[in-house]
């Protein structure tokens, strides 16, 4: 019988993969507009765009990302039975006690952020903390320190910027081509004009695709990270049933929009189906049935 650490060691696989055809495939697509335009002054402008906006994404994404969410930290005095929640595991774990931060909203959800583990930050909607029981409740946490524990939080900033960078790339070169590009045609040999081709399809089609593996990516790391909370409580059957209440939800979660959608531990826009290939989050049911498909021996 298949075991949660198999499920850990074959998502972890699977992630990485992801991670080293999204670079091939960055390069590749850099290398073929460089080549298309006869110049590589694109790529060198677009990784210095690109290593401004990693550095700002890393120090400052977690104040970003619970600003834009309306966030507000937690005291102890609030709520002493989720600050202990959250240090026993984070002691279990072996973390530093993250911050503990709440969105004012009944839709039951969750998400954890920050550069790393000693600037870790789980937040809890008030109707995740009101609506679940406490082993519930528990196996949500752990799942969110998992994303912290497993520097996820890092990995999706990496990501998209990754993202962003061929977005970026499609961009320039498509208003290259169609207002200064190089016109000169009976100076091109077959190469270039089979490259230039290449590259125009690539500029539209390019954005796609990385969009498409980020999803994957997000994914498996979901499911990485169910595998991961289940571990560290030794109770899979408490985030599964968590799991279950939320799919129940039908209240969309007011704060989340798309660029924070990916960070909850469910999607937080109710009502919208969306066909698996372009989903942020795997399916629930899905996810259910691999916790309780799974024993921790």
């Amino acid at each position: 019988m298949a075991t949660l650490y198999n499920e850990y060691d074959k998502n972890i696989r699977l992630t990485w993969a992801y991670i080293t055809l999204f670079l091939v495939f960055v390069i590749g697509v850099g290398y073929v507009f460089a080549g298309a335009m006869q110049s590589s002054m694109i790529l060198y402008v677009a990784v210095a765009f690109s290593t401004v906006t990693s550095f700002v994404s890393y120090w400052w994404s977690d104040k970003i990302v619970l600003s834009m969410s309306g966030a507000k930290e937690l005291t102890f005095t609030e709520n002493k039975e989720i600050y202990r929640l959250v240090e026993n595991l984070a002691i279990t774990a072996g973390l530093p006690i993250p911050k503990i931060y709440t969105i004012d909203d009944t839709a039951m959800n969750a998400f954890a952020t920050g550069r790393d583990p000693k600037h870790g930050v789980i937040c809890l909607t008030t109707g995740i903390i009101d609506r679940l029981e406490k082993n519930e409740l528990e196996g949500v946490i752990a799942h969110e320190l998992s994303h912290i524990g497993n520097r996820d939080t890092l990995l999706s900033t990496v990501v998209v910027i990754l993202v962003g960078f061929v977005a970026l790339l499609a961009d320039w070169f498509r208003h290259w081509a169609w207002f200064g590009g190089n016109r000169d045609n009976d100076n091109k040999n077959q190469f270039q004009v089979i490259l230039m081709i290449v590259a125009i399809i690539l500029s539209i089609l390019a954005p796609l695709f990385a969009m498409l593996i980020q999803l994957a990516i997000s994914r498996k790391r979901e499911f990485l990270a169910d595998a991961s909370g289940a571990l560290l409580t030794r109770y899979p059957d408490g985030l599964a049933s968590a799991l279950e209440k939320i799919s129940r939800d039908t209240e969309p979660l007011e704060a989340a929009n798309r660029a924070t959608a990916h960070l909850y531990i469910a999607n937080p826009f109710k009502g919208k189906n969306v066909t698996k290939l372009f989903m942020t989050h795997p399916p629930i049911e899905e996810r259910i049935a691999a916790l309780r498909g799974m024993n921790v021996k």
